[in-house]
Protein backbone atom coordinates (compact mmCIF):
# COMPACT_ATOMS: atom_id res chain seq x y z
CA UNK A 1 0.00 0.00 0.00
CA UNK A 2 2.79 2.42 0.84
CA UNK A 3 5.44 1.10 -1.53
CA UNK A 4 5.81 4.62 -2.92
CA UNK A 5 6.20 6.19 0.54
CA UNK A 6 9.97 6.08 0.07
CA UNK A 7 11.68 6.89 -3.19
CA UNK A 8 15.33 7.68 -2.49
CA UNK A 9 16.77 5.74 0.35
CA UNK A 10 20.17 6.81 1.66
CA UNK A 11 22.18 4.52 3.90
CA UNK A 12 21.16 4.93 7.55
CA UNK A 13 22.52 3.72 10.88
CA UNK A 14 20.68 3.27 14.18
CA UNK A 15 22.02 2.12 17.55
CA UNK A 16 20.79 -1.18 18.96
CA UNK A 17 19.21 0.66 21.90
CA UNK A 18 17.26 3.06 19.68
CA UNK A 19 16.31 0.31 17.22
CA UNK A 20 14.82 -1.89 19.92
CA UNK A 21 12.69 0.88 21.42
CA UNK A 22 11.67 2.24 18.01
CA UNK A 23 10.59 -1.18 16.79
CA UNK A 24 8.28 -1.52 19.82
CA UNK A 25 6.98 2.00 19.20
CA UNK A 26 6.22 1.26 15.53
CA UNK A 27 4.35 -1.92 16.47
CA UNK A 28 2.35 -0.15 19.19
CA UNK A 29 1.44 2.75 16.88
CA UNK A 30 0.45 0.62 13.87
CA UNK A 31 -3.28 0.89 14.49
CA UNK A 32 -3.44 4.61 15.34
CA UNK A 33 -0.82 5.85 12.84
CA UNK A 34 -0.55 3.08 10.24
CA UNK A 35 1.32 4.94 7.48
CA UNK A 36 3.93 6.55 9.71
CA UNK A 37 4.38 3.42 11.82
CA UNK A 38 4.95 1.40 8.64
CA UNK A 39 7.40 4.01 7.33
CA UNK A 40 9.34 3.89 10.63
CA UNK A 41 9.34 0.07 10.61
CA UNK A 42 10.68 0.05 7.04
CA UNK A 43 13.43 2.48 7.99
CA UNK A 44 14.40 0.17 10.86
CA UNK A 45 14.37 -2.85 8.55
CA UNK A 46 16.82 -1.27 6.13
CA UNK A 47 19.07 0.42 8.72
CA UNK A 48 22.50 -0.76 9.73
CA UNK A 49 22.00 -1.61 13.41
CA UNK A 50 25.12 -0.53 15.30
CA UNK A 51 26.42 -1.83 18.64
CA UNK A 52 25.84 0.43 21.64
CA UNK A 53 29.59 1.07 21.98
CA UNK A 54 29.97 2.38 18.41
CA UNK A 55 30.20 6.15 18.01
CA UNK A 56 27.06 7.58 16.44
CA UNK A 57 28.63 11.01 16.03
CA UNK A 58 27.00 13.04 13.24
CA UNK A 59 24.18 10.49 12.86
CA UNK A 60 20.61 11.48 13.74
CA UNK A 61 19.59 9.46 16.79
CA UNK A 62 16.96 9.89 19.45
CA UNK A 63 17.54 13.14 21.37
CA UNK A 64 19.74 14.50 18.56
CA UNK A 65 19.47 18.13 17.63
CA UNK A 66 19.36 18.19 13.85
CA UNK A 67 19.32 21.00 11.33
CA UNK A 68 17.78 20.13 8.00
CA UNK A 69 16.89 21.92 4.80
CA UNK A 70 13.51 21.35 3.18
CA UNK A 71 14.57 21.09 -0.45
CA UNK A 72 11.08 21.90 -1.72
CA UNK A 73 10.20 24.95 0.41
CA UNK A 74 13.78 26.15 0.82
CA UNK A 75 13.36 26.52 4.59
CA UNK A 76 15.92 25.40 7.14
CA UNK A 77 14.81 24.13 10.53
CA UNK A 78 16.53 22.92 13.68
CA UNK A 79 14.68 20.36 15.81
CA UNK A 80 15.32 17.77 18.48
CA UNK A 81 14.16 14.25 17.62
CA UNK A 82 12.18 12.79 20.54
CA UNK A 83 9.78 10.03 21.47
CA UNK A 84 6.08 10.94 21.11
CA UNK A 85 5.51 11.68 24.81
CA UNK A 86 8.22 14.39 24.74
CA UNK A 87 7.09 16.05 21.49
CA UNK A 88 6.48 19.81 21.69
CA UNK A 89 6.25 21.69 18.40
CA UNK A 90 6.64 25.05 20.18
CA UNK A 91 9.96 23.87 21.64
CA UNK A 92 11.07 22.39 18.27
CA UNK A 93 10.89 18.84 19.64
CA UNK A 94 9.46 16.58 16.96
CA UNK A 95 8.32 13.02 17.42
CA UNK A 96 10.00 10.17 15.61
CA UNK A 97 6.42 9.04 14.95
CA UNK A 98 5.85 11.87 12.46
CA UNK A 99 6.76 11.57 8.79
CA UNK A 100 9.66 14.04 9.19
CA UNK A 101 10.89 12.38 12.37
CA UNK A 102 10.77 8.90 10.83
CA UNK A 103 12.59 10.21 7.75
CA UNK A 104 15.39 11.85 9.76
CA UNK A 105 16.29 8.93 12.04
CA UNK A 106 19.64 7.40 11.10
CA UNK A 107 20.67 10.02 8.54
CA UNK A 108 24.07 11.73 8.59
CA UNK A 109 24.97 15.32 7.80
CA UNK A 110 24.92 15.81 4.04
CA UNK A 111 22.40 13.07 3.30
CA UNK A 112 19.08 13.71 1.55
CA UNK A 113 15.90 11.66 1.76
CA UNK A 114 12.85 12.01 -0.47
CA UNK A 115 9.55 10.53 0.67
CA UNK A 116 5.83 10.78 0.20
CA UNK A 117 3.81 11.68 3.27
CA UNK A 118 0.66 9.78 4.27
CA UNK A 119 -1.35 12.78 3.00
CA UNK A 120 0.19 12.35 -0.46
CA UNK A 121 2.60 15.29 -0.42
CA UNK A 122 6.25 14.91 -1.36
CA UNK A 123 9.10 15.97 0.89
CA UNK A 124 12.82 16.18 0.30
CA UNK A 125 14.98 16.85 3.35
CA UNK A 126 18.74 17.33 3.54
CA UNK A 127 20.46 17.06 6.91
CA UNK A 128 22.99 19.86 7.33
CA UNK A 129 24.09 19.46 10.95
CA UNK A 130 23.72 16.90 13.75
CA UNK A 131 24.48 17.46 17.42
CA UNK A 132 24.22 14.45 19.70
CA UNK A 133 23.95 14.69 23.47
CA UNK A 134 26.91 13.08 25.22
Amino acid sequence: MYDDLQTRLPTIAISTNDAKRLRHLAEAAAEKYPATAEFLARELDRAEICPADRSMRNIVAMQSEVTFHDDISGQARTVTLVYPEAADVNANKISVLTPIGAALIGLSAGQTIEFQTPAGGWRSLTVTKVFNQA
